[in-house]
């Protein structure tokens, strides 16, 4: 069977077990590449949400600059592929992107006379798909009269760019007793759900399955 066949019969597809994490499916009849290649992609390849360009407009903490961006980016946001473009891909063509490739969070934490700690339900997103996969994730801790205020730019991006971008935690490829069936285990960060991760990844390897055919025609031509 060749990748083009899995496609087209996803009934070499079977789920064994899923929630709202993590899905496992046995896939059968693939050759180890292929099933190799979906892993690969299923983990880093599908485009997800996260904080690209962060501007500081205050920032007291004890927390540098740098430090504070780099926690904001690698915050987990919920995604909809079906709403954006990625910004390569959008008509727009624009370094600074709009509305149908780029999503502002704002953070302005205020002033507090007591120590606390800032968690990411203090993001306010200019649109509620795209928001942080949960509401208790810590970015800084601050002491009584510091405060930071932030404008945070998200974007679709390929974890193959950053780890930030990474759609699945886990991905893995175990072989069964039984001859050609394997079994394939992704995690999601949160920005998408197991099964969405799963069929963008197939129609990802796809695509890039047709592109090098369509390469290599061109060479032969």
């Amino acid at each position: 069977m060749d990748f083009e066949d899995f496609v087209q019969d996803l009934s070499s597809l079977e789920v064994i077990s899923k929630d709202n994490q993590k899905i496992a499916i046995k896939l059968k009849g693939v050759p180890l590449q292929y099933a190799n290649a979906l892993r690969r992609v299923c983990l880093n390849g599908v485009p997800v949400f996260a904080v690209d360009t962060v501007d500081i407009i205050e920032n007291s903490s004890v927390l540098p600059d740098e430090g504070l961006a780099h926690r904001l980016g690698l915050i987990p946001l919920k995604t909809d592929l079906g709403r954006f473009n990625e910004p390569s891909k959008c008509e727009c063509k624009s370094e600074t992107g709009c509305s149908n490739c780029r999503v502002m969070l704002v953070l302005d934490s205020g002033d507090s006379d007591v120590t606390r700690t800032i968690l990411s339900n203090e993001l306010s997103s200019e649109d509620e798909s795209i928001k942080p996969v949960s509401d208790k994730i810590p970015i800084v801790q601050l002491a009584p009269g510091q405060r930071i205020k932030v404008e945070c730019y998200a974007r679709l991006g390929r974890g193959i760019e950053h780890a930030k971008w990474n759609s699945a935690n886990i991905s893995t490829i175990i072989d069964t007793d039984k001859e050609d069936e394997k079994i394939l285990t992704v995690e999601s960060t949160g920005a998408l759900n197991p099964e969405q991760i799963i069929l963008a990844g197939v129609d990802e390897v796809s695509n890039k399955l047709g592109q090098f055919k369509e390469t290599i025609d061109q060479i032969q031509e």
